[in-house]
């Protein structure tokens, strides 16, 4: 799936966002963007945990596991360029 644009990606990300919120009780915020802060979405931190396993089984990457310095995105816009640039390489 390392094919995909940004926009692409972010609707995968979205979309997964979404069934992850349904499986963990969450409720999404109405509109997600690049500027949301990943802390007002919607999900909690057992959704998190939930987004980014699923999105590791999906894409077949985890990101945050090949860091050398823990650095967690903000906001929407920055979760994506992280996963954008994973996927890259």
């Amino acid at each position: 799936m390392s094919d995909l644009n940004r926009t692409e990606l972010a609707q995968t990300i979205l979309d997964t966002m979404s069934n992850v919120a349904v499986i963990a009780d969450c409720t999404l915020i109405d509109t997600i963007n690049d500027e949301t802060v990943l802390l007002q979405s919607g999900l909690d931190s057992l959704g998190f945990a939930m987004l980014v396993a699923q999105l590791e089984e999906d894409l077949g990457i985890d990101p945050f596991s090949e860091m050398q310095l823990a650095v967690y995105p903000r906001t929407f816009g920055e979760f994506t360029t992280l996963y954008a640039s994973a996927l890259k390489g």
